[in-house]
C-alpha cells in the first residue's frame, strides 16, 4: 500500500546561498539551520507579562478523516474576527528579566558549590569558553554525543548568567550549518545573559551572514587580520533533473497537489516554476529584510548604510573595522591576554576557563536554578517522519510516530503534568504517521494546553502535528505551511533496456501494478488514479488545517497550495498564533495552564537520550550492519517513493538527514554515470 508523506522536502529543494557558494542559508561557505530555546522561565525569578494581540488556534472536534459533512457544520458556525475566522487573544512575551539575588539566595548557592561533585566545581572567575560550529542540533544530547545541541547551549547561557562563578563568556563563532529559526534564538539568549551585566565577547574566522548575525550581538567582536569575510548578501539555488534522468532513461511520474508544492519539481522540471520563483523570492527577501534590520539594531547604524556596506562586495577585515562592524583586528591570544587584563589574572597565569562540555554538567540546582512544583512536558519532534523505526534509523535521527505517540499518551494520562509543549523541527514526511500524531496530540490538547513551538522548520507534515495544538508559537525565520502533497513513481523502461535489464510482472486485480510495475509507464485508468488518491490526501490536510485555524476552506486554500512562509508571513495569514521561541511557548503554556507567569515551572524532558550500552551500539551497528540492505533501499527508492509525500520542498534543509525524494535517486544516478566513463 502507497504511503502518504506529509513533507518539506528538506533535501529536494534548492539551496540557500551567500555570495558565491552553495549554502542552506546566508553564510558564503556553509548549510543548514539553527535554534534556540528559552527553556528556562521556570528558572527565571521574574517574566515581564506585557502582552502582544495574537491569533488563537481552535482545537479540532473532528475525527482523523474529517468527514465533509463535519467540516462543512464547522464551516457555518459564526466566524470571529471577519473573514479569517481568527480570535485575538493576548500572549505573554516570555522575555527574561534579570534580577539580582537577595543575601539569602546568593549563600544558599555558595552553600551548595560546596558540596558539589569535583567535576561539577569552577574555579572563581572563570570565563565560559563555548565555540558555534556546525550543525546545532533541537535534541538533547547524551554525555557520549560531542555534537552541539540547542537545549543544553540554551541552559549554559542561563546559567552562566546567575553563576556568581562565571565571569563573562568567550564566543567562537565557527561556520554554522544551522536554520534561521535557531539562529533567531541563539540570538535571543546572548541578549539575555547581557542583561546580567556579564560581558560576552565574540571571536570570529570566517564571517558569513549568520556568524555575523550572531557575533554583532556580543558586547565586542574581535577577528584575526587573515578572517575571510563573506558579507555578500543572499541567493537561493533551485536544481533540477528532468534533464538528467531524460538522458539515462528513468521518467519521473510526479503527482504533486498545490501549485507551489517544489517537492516534485526538481525530479520532472528543468527549470524553475514562476509559483516556486515567486515563493523563493518572497523567502529570500524575509531572510535579508530581518538580517538587516537585526545587524543595524545591533551595531547602531541605519539600515539603509548597512545595505550599502553589503553592496560594496568587502572582503577585507579591516573594512569591518572601519565601519564599526567588529571591534578590533586581534588574534585569539591577543583577546585572551585583553580578557586577563580585564580580569586582572597575572600575565605569567592562565586564563581561568571552563569549556561548554564541563559546563553542561553543572546542575541547575547548585546555581538555585531548580523549577517548582508545577510541571510542564516537553516532547520534542525532530528530523523526518516515519511511522515505524527504520534498520537505518539512528536515536534522534528522526520522528518515529510509534515512539512520540506513546510519549504523547504517558503526558495525557498523567495528572502531574499542567501542560505540554510539541517542539518540532521537521520538514514532514509520512502522511500516515502524521495523522496519526495529529489524533493523538489533539487528544492531549483535550485534556490539558497544548503549545506547538516551532525551530527551523515545521512544514508540511510538521505543520500537520502543529495544527493539533490550542497555540502555534514560531520564530520570525520558521519555515512553515507547505499545506500540500506530492507523490511519485519512476518508469525506468528505457533505463532497463539501456542496461540490457528485463523484467516481467504478473498481476491480479486492476490496479495490482499500480505501484510495482516500474518496468512501463501508467496506463490511462492508473494515471487517473494515482492522481486521486493525491488530491484526495491534499483535501483531507487542507480542511483540517482549516477547522484547526478556524478558516473557511477557500480563504485556507489561498494559503496553502503547498506553499512555504516564514513564521512571520504565516502568523500575519492565520497560520501561527505567536511569534517568539521556546521561552514564549513556555510562558503561554503556564498562561494556558492558570499558573502565575512569576511562578517558577519545572520543565521535564521526555525526549532524553539514552545511555544504555544497546543505544549507544546502535547508531554504530545501524551503519555498519545495515550497509548490507543500502543497495536495496536505494532501487526501491528508485522504482518508488513512499507513496503521497507532504514534504516541504527541502529549501536548505540538508541537515535534517538524507532521506529526501531524491538523494538516493542522485547517489545511484552518479554511480551510474560514472560507470560510462
Amino acid at each position: 500500500m502507497a504511503k502518504l508523506l506529509l513533507l518539506h522536502a528538506p533535501h529536494v529543494l534548492p539551496k540557500f546561498s551567500s555570495g558565491s557558494r552553495s549554502l542552506v542559508s546566508a553564510s558564503a561557505l556553509y548549510r543548514r539551520p539553527l535554534l534556540v530555546n528559552s527553556q528556562f522561565s521556570h528558572i527565571e525569578p521574574r517574566l515581564r507579562s506585557p502582552y502582544n494581540r495574537r491569533f488563537s488556534a481552535r482545537a479540532f472536534d473532528d475525527s482523523p478523516a474529517s468527514s465533509s459533512a463535519e467540516i462543512e457544520k464547522e464551516q457555518q458556525e459564526p466566524l470571529r474576527d471577519g473573514v479569517s475566522g481568527e480570535r485575538n487573544e493576548d500572549y505573554p512575551t516570555g522575555e527574561m528579566e534579570y534580577v539580582n539575588r537577595n543575601a539569602w539566595e546568593i549563600f544558599v548557592v555558595k552553600l551548595r558549590m560546596l558540596f558539589a561533585f569535583p567535576w561539577q566545581r569552577v574555579r572563581k572567575g572563570s570565563v565560559l569558553n563555548m565555540t558555534l560550529r556546525g550543525q546545532i542540533s533541537d535534541q538533547l544530547k547524551s554525555r557520549f554525543n560531542s555534537g552541539l545541541s540547542l537545549p543544553q547551549l540554551s541552559e549554559n547561557f542561563v546559567k552562566a548568567a546567575y553563576d556568581p562563578r562565571i565571569a563573562g563568556i568567550y564566543l567562537h563563532i565557527e561556520p554554522l550549518s544551522c536554520g534561521w529559526g535557531k539562529v533567531e534564538e541563539i540570538r535571543r539568549h546572548i541578549l539575555d545573559f547581557k542583561k546580567s551585566g556579564k560581558f560576552i565577547v565574540g571571536y570570529i574566522n570566517i564571517c558569513g551572514l549568520k556568524e555575523y548575525y550572531l557575533g554583532c550581538a556580543c558586547n565586542e567582536l574581535y577577528a584575526p587580520p587573515s578572517a575571510y569575510s563573506f558579507l555578500y548578501g543572499l541567493t537561493v539555488q533551485a536544481s533540477f533533473l528532468g534533464g538528467v534522468f531524460e538522458k539515462v532513461g528513468i521518467e519521473p511520474q510526479v503527482q504533486r497537489i498545490g501549485k507551489y508544492k517544489s517537492a516534485g519539481d526538481q525530479l520532472s522540471r528543468k527549470n524553475i516554476s514562476e509559483e516556486n520563483y515567486e515563493m523563493l523570492s518572497v523567502l529570500l527577501d524575509n531572510i535579508y529584510a530581518n538580517w538587516l534590520d537585526g545587524v543595524s539594531d545591533s551595531i547602531g547604524k541605519k539600515r539603509e548604510d548597512v545595505e550599502s556596506f553589503i553592496n560594496q562586495g568587502v572582503y577585507e577585515i579591516e573594512k569591518l573595522k572601519e565601519e564599526g562592524l567588529i571591534k578590533d583586528i586581534m588574534y585569539d591570544d591577543e583577546v585572551i591576554s585583553m580578557l586577563k587584563e580585564r580580569l586582572g589574572v597575572e600575565k605569567d597565569k592562565k586564563l581561568p576557563t571552563v569549556d561548554y562540555k564541563k559546563y553542561s554538567g553543572v546542575k541547575k540546582w547548585t546555581l538555585g536554578l531548580s523549577g517548582g512544583r508545577d510541571q510542564i512536558a516537553i516532547i520534542r519532534a525532530g528530523g523526518s517522519i516515519s511511522r515505524v523505526k527504520g534498520p537505518l534509523s539512528t536515536p534522534g535521527s528522526a520522528i518515529i510516530a510509534e515512539q512520540l505517540i506513546e510519549k504523547i499518551r504517558s503526558v495525557r494520562e498523567s495528572k502531574k503534568y499542567k501542560a505540554a509543549i510539541i517542539r518540532i523541527d521537521s520538514p514532514g514526511g509520512d502522511a500516515l504517521a502524521s495523522d496519526l500524531m495529529w489524533r493523538e496530540i489533539k487528544l492531549l490538547a483535550e485534556t490539558k494546553p497544548v503549545i506547538a513551538s516551532m525551530s527551523d522548520v515545521a512544514a508540511s507534515g510538521g505543520y500537520y502535528m502543529a495544527m493539533a495544538a490550542n497555540t502555534i508559537v514560531a520564530e520570525n525565520l520558521t519555515l512553515t505551511g507547505s499545506i500540500g502533497v506530492v507523490t511519485a513513481r519512476f518508469t525506468l523502461a528505457k533505463l532497463y533496456e539501456k542496461i540490457g535489464f528485463n523484467k516481467e510482472t504478473i498481476s491480479r486485480g486492476k490496479y495490482a501494478e499500480l505501484l510495482g510495475a516500474e518496468e512501463r509507464p501508467f496506463k490511462p485508468e492508473e494515471a487517473e488514479l494515482f492522481g486521486k488518491s493525491a488530491q484526495h490526501a491534499y483535501q483531507l490536510f487542507r480542511d483540517k488545517a482549516a477547522i484547526s485555524r478556524s478558516m473557511p476552506v477557500e480563504k485556507m486554500e489561498e494559503v496553502a497550495q503547498g506553499r512555504v512562509w516564514t513564521g512571520k508571513d504565516a502568523h500575519s495569514r492565520g497560520l501561527v498564533d505567536a511569534l517568539g521561541g521556546l521561552s514564549r511557548a513556555i510562558a503561554i503554556a503556564k498562561q494556558k495552564a492558570n499558573i502565575p507567569l512569576d511562578k517558577k515551572v519545572t520543565l521535564v524532558e521526555l525526549s532524553r537520550p539514552s545511555t544504555s550500552l544497546p543505544d549507544i551500539l546502535s547508531g554504530i551497528g545501524s551503519s555498519v550492519i545495515g550497509v548490507d540492505r543500502t543497495l536495496k533501499g536505494l532501487l526501491d527508492e528508485l522504482t518508488i517513493t513512499e507513496g503521497v509525500q507532504a514534504r516541504m520542498d527541502g529549501i536548505m534543509f540538508q541537515q535534517l538527514g538524507r532521506d529526501s525524494l531524491a538523494t538516493p535517486i542522485i547517489d545511484l544516478l552518479k554511480d551510474y554515470l560514472s560507470s560510462l566513463r
